[in-house]
């Protein structure tokens, strides 16, 4: 198939696999998605066909560009299907990606139910590079206990014996913040997860920080973020927002037309005045720790 120049700034309704064997080679910067969980939701017909998705994700991301992989498992006859893991090593396996962190996603105030085992509460988030990721914009917003104090802890000897040493807690800056650790909180629910609401005729969306935090942490402005199952838009949406150009693709229509409107009806500005507060507190980004 010819490969074309690639089109920016566009929700594109077809098939992800034959939309993206169109784009040229090393063409994304970013890619932040979460695929179908094993069979747990509707997706009007939808299959998916994960290992030439996969292997056509490597192909249009860039030398030092990243993937991030939201996805979870259903419990099948007691046991989890164990989907996310697959996918995740198929990637790197055999795709050629780097499997270069395996953060989680938790979901602040929400249960599944359940009377045999704990109640599931969060998600992955496999973070797939290809090669050494580009770029790294770390948040800076945990609290760091003690920042910039001398202090004692001890430190493990080769042999296995422990020693007391006394060093300056170099990881916070000035103002007792530092590098937030690889699980993310978030808020889940309706009107939670998303600021407009037509963003609920999708059954399943993930928070609008989630996609946020990840576009900002491994892309710049400028860069090129995909969703090759953009549902009702959050990644696109979220990418415009932050400055960056974005490609969404979506086999339904109806999505697709959701996804677009969720763009059309707001503007950065709006969006930073109307959520200073929430933007401030979760994206201090001032010193890397």
């Amino acid at each position: 198939m010819k490969k074309q120049k690639l089109e920016v700034n566009k929700i594109i309704n077809g098939h992800n696999i034959e939309v993206l064997k169109t784009f040229p080679d090393e063409c994304i910067d970013l890619t932040v998605t979460s695929p179908p969980y094993d069979d747990l939701r509707d997706y009007k017909g939808y299959t998916f066909n994960f290992e030439e998705l996969a292997h056509e994700l490597y192909r249009v991301t860039k030398k030092g560009g990243v993937i991030v992989w939201v996805v979870g498992d259903q419990v099948i006859e007691r046991s989890e299907s164990g989907s996310s893991f697959k996918q995740a090593l198929y990637f790197k396996e055999e795709c050629g990606f780097l499997l270069y962190d395996t953060m989680i996603y938790s979901k602040k105030g929400f249960s599944n139910p359940s009377t045999s085992r704990y109640h599931q509460t969060f998600e992955y988030m496999f973070v797939l590079s290809k090669g050494k990721p580009k770029t790294f914009n770390p948040i800076i917003d945990r609290v760091v206990k003690n920042a910039g104090r001398l202090t004692s802890t001890t430190k493990r000897q080769v042999t296995g014996e422990t020693i007391r040493v006394e060093r300056e807690i170099i990881c916070g800056n000035e103002k007792g913040l530092g590098k937030r650790y690889n699980i993310w909180e978030y808020d889940t629910g309706f009107s939670l997860s998303a600021s407009d609401k037509i963003a609920f005729e999708h059954p399943a969306i993930f928070p609008e920080p989630l996609a946020e935090d990840h576009i900002i942490s491994w892309s710049n402005k400028g860069d090129v973020v995909l969703d090759p199952m953009n549902g009702s838009g959050t990644t696109t949406k979220m990418a415009y927002l932050n400055g960056r150009k974005y490609v969404g693709i979506d086999v339904s229509k109806r999505y697709c037309e959701i996804a677009r409107k969720r763009i059309k009806d707001t503007t950065p500005k709006v969006y930073r005045e109307t959520n200073k507060k929430q933007i401030l507190k979760r994206h201090i980004n001032l010193l890397e720790c």
